[in-house]
């Protein structure tokens, strides 16, 4: 199993100290034997708020590291021009000496499209046809587009990236059909449990491998990266304290964009936008102790070492570590030996 870590939501902190944690983890990440740090792309909400562009934030962290792979979890491909994306990832590419990748996202957020409105009734076909011209682009090939006056010109992307093929991953809240495209686009699959059980998991993962194998061969296996929310520590009951009132927070601060989408985390037929805010704060209470038990990676290694194991039975190839959720940023850091202790428990 390989272990990498996963940026998205802090708001805490802003300026330098929130950055901090991205580059002292990344530092981390890259002598302690993690694959990768993944930085998202998040617009006009302060969840999310220190990341509106993950190439710029993927540079700095190909600026203090030498090995760790540089990802972006997710670029949400209907927002921006193909050429532009293959552009700014490239420089990182350059920068890190090949060692970027990208997963795409559709979006979903109406709000967001304010950079590109034209794009989101559409956003599904235009995030698959973003993808393959970002291929083409990336492998060296000139890629047609009409210039200011319409007329159709070639480009190609400067400077040149120095990894050959773009490592790419289609993100999935838990949708069948997604997990299917991204079988069928022959690229990796970024998802999390906000949205799907893990017998929900285990069935989209079945389908995303058969649609890589009828599409692609026997021997196209794909990747699975699973987001999820991470502390780990020596003891489970002091990680649980820890956790508790940063966890709430987080999804209180983000209800009108987590909570709608944690199906697994609410009971059937909770319609958020009805209820006063004291029912409103139970449930955030219940979620956060079904999440603790069902859908993180919480307490000690012995514990990860239990949820480690029932997702690489079901397929998954790789836990993204969700570490900026609000718990301090020191306590965090310190928590970062015993990811990597629960990673070397899943080598041997």
């Amino acid at each position: 199993m390989e272990f990498s870590l996963f940026f998205f939501a802090d708001s805490g902190a802003g300026g330098a100290d929130g950055y901090r944690l991205l580059l002292e983890s990344a530092r981390f990440a890259d002598v302690n034997g993690l694959s990768a740090v993944w930085t998202p792309e998040r617009h006009f909400h302060p969840f999310g708020g220190l990341y509106p562009n993950p190439a710029v934030t993927g540079a700095a962290v190909a600026a203090v590291t030498e090995r760790v792979g540089i990802r972006a979890g997710s670029v949400v491909a209907p927002l921006h021009h193909p050429v532009r994306i293959a552009e700014e990832w490239s420089v990182v590419d350059n920068l890190s000496m090949g060692r970027v990748g990208i997963s795409f996202a559709s979006g979903w957020h109406s709000v967001d499209f304010v950079l590109r409105p034209e794009n989101y009734q559409d956003r599904k076909s235009a995030m698959v046809e973003t993808v393959d011209v970002v291929r083409r682009l990336w492998r060296g090939n000139e890629v047609e587009f009409p210039d200011g006056t319409g007329e159709k010109r070639s480009v190609r992307v400067f400077p040149a990236p120095v990894r050959p093929e773009l490592p790419v991953w289609i993100t999935s809240a838990g949708s069948p059909e997604t997990f299917r495209a991204a079988g069928r686009m022959n690229a990796g699959l970024l998802t999390h449990m906000l949205g799907q059980d893990r017998e929900a998991l285990a069935r989209n993962i079945a389908a995303y491998r058969q649609e890589l194998t009828e599409t692609h061969g026997e021997n196209a296996r794909g990747h699975v990266a699973l987001m999820l929310h991470t502390m780990i520590g020596s003891d489970r009951d002091r990680v649980r304290e820890l956790v508790r009132k940063p966890f709430g927070d987080y999804l209180r601060s983000s209800a009108d964009l987590i909570l709608k989408a944690a199906s697994t985390l609410l009971p059937p037929g909770v319609d958020l936008d009805r209820l006063p805010d004291r029912d409103k704060q139970y449930l955030i209470n219940h979620a956060v102790d079904r999440y603790f038990t069902t859908s993180g990676l919480f307490g000690t290694v012995s514990d990860g070492l239990e949820t480690v194991n029932r997702l690489r039975e079901i397929g998954v190839d790789e836990i993204a570590c969700l570490i900026d959720y609000g718990v301090p940023h020191d306590e965090v850091l310190r928590s970062l030996p015993y990811i990597a202790e629960l990673h070397n428990h899943t080598r041997r």
